[in-house]
């Protein structure tokens, strides 16, 4: 295996990971939602969900393990946004 490219497919895991990190902490810490699309998360969960499905056809743990993390931040988002609306 290539040393480079597994690093590479670290790093890249590791930012998309957490990208949303801080607009969920946000939007925990202020309950506020507006301006949040809600077919923009379902559209990112959707493909998130996709990718972890994918990963596990084709065995990668790092596709797992990053994408999960990712629908983690992005669902409780989705979910505040879709609670807000009720």
């Amino acid at each position: 295996m290539n040393i480079i490219g597994e690093l590479f497919g670290y790093i890249a895991g590791i930012c998309t990971a957490i990208c949303f990190l801080p607009q969920t902490l946000q939007t925990i810490r202020t309950k506020n939602v507006d301006g949040l699309s809600l077919l923009s998360y379902i559209i990112y969960c959707t493909g998130l969900i996709s990718w972890i499905l994918y990963g596990l056809y084709i065995h990668s743990l790092q596709m797992l393990i990053f994408n999960g993390i990712g629908l983690v931040f992005g669902g409780i988002i989705l979910y505040m946004i879709i609670r807000r609306q009720k």
